[in-house]
């Protein structure tokens, strides 16, 4: 994935959003969140990382399948990761200390000097992958997945390939999927004009659905002001897993985004931007030579104006994120939407603990 990093905050990553008070947010709410892509587990043979507080490892075997586990060998506790050493061959994850094989069930399967301990397992997650992108399920506890993500959206040619962002800020995946049904601030901060939501918010257990529609002024080269009018229909599976279905009605662009919040050690979080663009065969309207452009570049082109426009609202957001404090119950006013839903529907990520 492509990195893009915000300037380091100045202010003390030892402590949660909200550690001062009674409105401190637990740091790790259960359920699914990214890893990484497939891509990227191929071309990395294997990748470590910090990830939900624990020091991770992913590979993939020949026929495949994903791993994911932590990164410390149960035989004598070496670290697994590729900088000590740690490899993949032949499918099998490699322990750098004394040559312990695992693999993707976690099993040891061989050591060089002896039979496999059967009692040498690591510690692995369930995982799913929707379109090349591998979610690993955090349970509060260690407790096993109790709801799924959902099935991958329709594909086919006529879909481009994903593109990424990635920032990593001071921030809680809460906060930030709350933006899904924050409409004062979209107008606020991000100068959206005529923001209205679409029939009632929908939630059923760990899935909730918002819809509205806005209307968006971009200028172009300074000088031409292009009026945009896009549908978005949020459907949110849990904290880490924000899947949007996007269509601009003036060009007739239906394109698809991703944003997947993934909390690092307990105060930063990565987020990542994916975006997916269906290809637009007879644009509505003329935009600087769209209707030219060879359909693969077209995509391309415009998908990659949507990922940037959507990584500026994020950054928009961020100087708020890294020094905002969560604060419950919320002090409401009539205009502010269905954030007290939206707050309700949280609390079952954390099931040690009740919040507004």
């Amino acid at each position: 994935m492509a990195s893009t990093r915000s300037s380091e905050p100045q202010v003390d990553f030892t402590r949660g959003p909200g550690a001062d008070g009674p409105d401190h947010l637990p740091p790790f709410p259960e359920g699914w969140y990214l890893v990484e892509t497939r891509e990227s587990l191929l071309r990395e043979k294997l990748i470590e990382k910090t990830w939900m507080g624990e020091e991770i490892v992913a590979w993939c075997d020949e026929e495949g399948r994903v791993c994911v586990a932590d990164s410390i060998c149960p035989h004598l506790g070496s670290s697994l990761g590729p900088d000590v050493g740690g490899k993949v061959c032949n499918g099998r994850l490699v322990c750098p200390f004394h040559g312990f094989e695992f693999d993707t069930t976690g099993q040891c399967v061989a050591t060089p000097n002896a039979p496999a301990p059967r009692a040498a397992k690591l510690k692995v997650y369930e995982t799913r992958e929707i379109l090349g992108l591998v979610f690993a399920w955090f349970g509060n506890g260690g407790r096993p997945s109790h709801w799924d993500l959902p099935g991958e959206p329709p594909t086919g040619a006529e879909w481009g390939e994903i593109g990424f962002r990635t920032l990593r800020f001071r921030g809680h995946p809460q906060e930030t999927a709350e933006n899904s049904v924050d409409v004062g601030h979209l107008r606020y901060v991000h100068g959206y004009d005529k923001v209205n939501p679409v029939g009632s918010l929908t939630v059923d257990g760990a899935y909730l659905k918002s819809c509205f529609d806005f209307r968006r002024v971009r200028r172009i080269l300074g000088v031409k002001d292009l009026v945009y009018e896009i549908s978005a229909v949020a459907h949110i599976h849990g904290l880490g897993y924000s899947f949007v279905e996007i269509h601009e009605k003036t060009i007739d662009m239906h394109a698809r985004l991703w944003v997947l919040p993934t909390p690092v050690d307990g105060s930063v979080i990565d987020l990542v931007l994916a975006g997916q663009l269906r290809e637009i065969p007879k644009p509505r309207r003329f935009i600087s030579g769209l209707g030219f452009l060879p359909m693969t570049l077209r995509q391309r082109l415009m998908n990659h104006i949507l990922l940037s426009a959507q990584e500026q609202d994020v950054l928009q957001d961020v100087v708020i994120w890294e020094k905002k404090r969560h604060r419950s119950p919320p002090r409401l006013c009539r205009a502010d939407g269905p954030i007290g839903a939206y707050r309700r529907y949280c609390r079952q990520f954390y099931p040690e603990q009740p919040l507004g």
